[in-house]
This record gives C-alpha cells, sequence and structure tokens, in this order.
C-alpha cells in the first residue's frame, strides 16, 4: 500500500469557514429575493417578472465576475479575493436598501454578483479542494451543503426580518450581517502548506486530463445551463408559489428551510457518493431525481403536502450543485481548476438567471406556475443528455489528453 502524506487538520477550519462564508453569500443573491416578491410588489407596483430581474442581475454578475475571480485564485490569495468580495458585497446589500428604482435594484445586485458572489464561489471551491489529496468529494459536500442552509435560512431569516423591519429594514440588517461576519471569516483563508498547484494531477484524481481541459470546460458549462435553470424555479419561485395558495410567507419560508435542510444532508452524501462511484454518475444521478421532481410541485395546495414534497425533492437535488463542483474538480488539473470551476459556475449562474426569470415571466403571462415548472423538467432533461455524453466520451479516452 502507498505511504501517503498525513493532511493537516486546518483544512477544516477552510472548510468550515467556506461553508458559512458561502451559506450567507449565496443565500443572499441566489434566492434571497424570494421573500421580497410581495412586499416590493406591494411597495412599488412592479410586476413579478420585473421583480425576478433583480435577482437575475445579481446572478449575471456573478457568471461574468466569476470567470474573472476564478482565473485570479489561481495566480493570487483566495484570502485577499475573499475580503474584497465581502466588504463589496455588504456595501451593495446595505444601499438596496435606500433603492426606489429598478434601474437601482438591477446594478446594485449586478455589482454584488461581479465583485461580491463571484469573489467566493469558484475561488472557495477551488480551495477547499486544493487542501485535501484524498476525500475531497466529502469535504466539497460539506462545503456545498452549508450553501444550501444559506439558501433556505436566508429566505426564512429575511421573512421574519420583513415582518418587524420592513423590506428595506431587512435589507439593512442582512448587509450589516455580511460585513460583521464574512469578513473576519475571510482572514482565516490561507493555502494549503507545502502543496503546489502543479500541472500534473494528484494520484487520487484518474481522470484529470482524460479528455482535453477545453472540452470539459465547454461541455460542463453547456451542461449547467440547463441543470440551473431548472434548479432555480423552485428556489425562486416556491415561496410565492406556497403564497399563492393562501399560505403565510414565513410558512412558505420554513418550507423553503425545510427543503435546503434536507439539500444539506442531500449534498454531503452525493459528495460522498463522488467518492465511492465517481463524480460524474454521482451528477447524474442528482440531475436524474431534481429532473423527475420538480414539476410535482405544482400539484400540490396543503402546507403539510408541500412540507413532505419539498424535503423529499430537496435531498434528490442538492447533490447536483456538489455535483457540479466535484466533476470540475475530477475533470481539470489543479493548475487551472479555479479558473475552471469560475468558467462553470458562471455558465451555471447565467442559467440561474434565465430559471428565475423564466419562472416569473411565464407566471406574468400565464397567471400560474405551470408552465414555468414544466419549462424547469425539460432543461434538467437537456442537462441530462449533455452529461450522458461526457460521461461515454470519457469511458472511450482511457488515455490522458495533453491539452
Amino acid at each position: 500500500m502507498p505511504n501517503q502524506t498525513p493532511q493537516p487538520l486546518y483544512r477544516w477550519v477552510i472548510v468550515i469557514a467556506s461553508a458559512v462564508m458561502l451559506a450567507l453569500s449565496m443565500g443572499l443573491l441566489i434566492n434571497g429575493m424570494t421573500v421580497f416578491f410581495l412586499p416590493l410588489e406591494k411597495a412599488f407596483g412592479w410586476q413579478r417578472g420585473e421583480i425576478a430581474l433583480i435577482n437575475s442581475a445579481g446572478l449575471i454578475g456573478c457568471a461574468v465576475g466569476g470567470i474573472l475571480m476564478g482565473r485570479l485564485a489561481d495566480r493570487i490569495s483566495t484570502r485577499r479575493i475573499c475580503i474584497f468580495g465581502a466588504i463589496v458585497l455588504g456595501g451593495c446589500v446595505l444601499a438596496s436598501a435606500y433603492a426606489d428604482q429598478l434601474w437601482q435594484f438591477y446594478t446594485l445586485y449586478f455589482i454584488a454578483g461581479a465583485f461580491g458572489g463571484a469573489a467566493f464561489f469558484a475561488p472557495l471551491v477551488a480551495l477547499v479542494g486544493n487542501w485535501f489529496t484524498a476525500g475531497a468529494g466529502l469535504a466539497i459536500g460539506i462545503v456545498s451543503g452549508g450553501q444550501a442552509l444559506g439558501q433556505g435560512g436566508i429566505p426564512l431569516v429575511a421573512a421574519l426580518l420583513i415582518a418587524e423591519l420592513e423590506w428595506n429594514g431587512a435589507l439593512t440588517a442582512l448587509g450589516v450581517a455580511i460585513l460583521a461576519i464574512v469578513v473576519p471569516l475571510a482572514f482565516l483563508l490561507r493555502d494549503p502548506p507545502g502543496l503546489a498547484v502543479n500541472a500534473a494531477a494528484p494520484p487520487d484524481e484518474p481522470l484529470a486530463g482524460r479528455l482535453p481541459h477545453n472540452v470539459v470546460v465547454v461541455t460542463m458549462s453547456i451542461a449547467v445551463i440547463g441543470c440551473c435553470t431548472l434548479m432555480a424555479v423552485p428556489l425562486m419561485h416556491l415561496v410565492p408559489l406556497l403564497q399563492g395558495e393562501g399560505i403565510a410567507a414565513a410558512d412558505a419560508g420554513g418550507v423553503m428551510l425545510a427543503m435546503l435542510t434536507a439539500g444539506f444532508f442531500g449534498r454531503i452524501f452525493f459528495g460522498r457518493l463522488a467518492d465511492m462511484i465517481g463524480a460524474v454518475p454521482a451528477y447524474i444521478t442528482a440531475s436524474a431525481l431534481q429532473t423527475v421532481l420538480v414539476f410535482g410541485f405544482t400539484q400540490f395546495q396543503s402546507l403539510n403536502a408541500f412540507y413532505f414534497y419539498a424535503v423529499l425533492y430537496g435531498f434528490g437535488y442538492s447533490g447536483v450543485m456538489t455535483g457540479i463542483l466535484t466533476t470540475v474538480r475530477a475533470l481539470t488539473r489543479p493548475s487551472r481548476r479555479a479558473g475552471a470551476t469560475g468558467i462553470v459556475v458562471a455558465f451555471g449562474f447565467v442559467g440561474h438567471g434565465i430559471g428565475g426569470w423564466q419562472g416569473g415571466m411565464l407566471f406574468d403571462l400565464t397567471g400560474d406556475y405551470m408552465a414555468s415548472y414544466a419549462v424547469a423538467a425539460a432543461a434538467g432533461i437537456f442537462n441530462l443528455l449533455v452529461m450522458t455524453t461526457l460521461l461515454m466520451r470519457i469511458r472511450q479516452n482511457r488515455e490522458p489528453q495533453l491539452a
């Protein structure tokens, strides 16, 4: 049995700090606006599709900035990138509390995504992956699980804050929380000692280099557009769907929290599954679950039924995000990993933006969410077709490529 270099315990500090940072930043940007739909609609008379574009602007910002931040993380300190990102994100959320025009929200959330959220996702995931020479799937699953808790917890906390402080007071409180919590956590980040992010893949990454780098990045980028278009619909429109059935905002936020709490465990499970059966098969398995289940949300009316189904869907869908991250890690070399993650995640954010926007737009056109969730299911089928093709090509190419 080959000798293995002991892995430093500080890697778990990196994991925990990264999980909390992604929970707060991505919880705000991915679906934190979901409980602001009705308050902004009431305050300004805007249509739901217009409000959904606030979220889309933030995600497009994450997409644009993610490419730059991912490439920077291959070259400079992740700590510096994340400190900068925390200050920008917290400042933009604080400023949005004083916005009263749609263009102001769009601009602030685009900046928050491009220079705030983008500073966390790809850099942190790549950093965690580089700290682990074995068991990286589980570590990335934990980090991804922290994000899931944030995506469930932030809407619930925001709903409670809105009830006490109105929508602008809630945004003020969330902006202060980002600055008070995320900035100090960013100072804990450091590069792994004695581990150069070199061109060669470690022995525990047998797929790295199996396909040319550009083929992997382009194929994954195409796939995640479909994947995240699906994913965004329940993330952005489950709460208003429940409210349309007469369920109170706090109860609807509780359903979202239940879904994403189940997602926390699902992300860890699928991270461990990636270590056992391979990253790509684990990703395809999770994608199939969310594709089969997503349309079912339109078939319920009672709060208890929504709770049950949200937990079921949440456990399955949650592995998709872990699957994206572990698949990029498995198929790319360390020297180009953060950049690759940034590009793929950028297209994922584009998919999120498309999914959230089309969900609101089709609701405005039809008066219900049936068409929105049907489009989500179709996008999931597209993702499965692309990923199945990629897996077949990996298995056909036994020898690593040079590119």
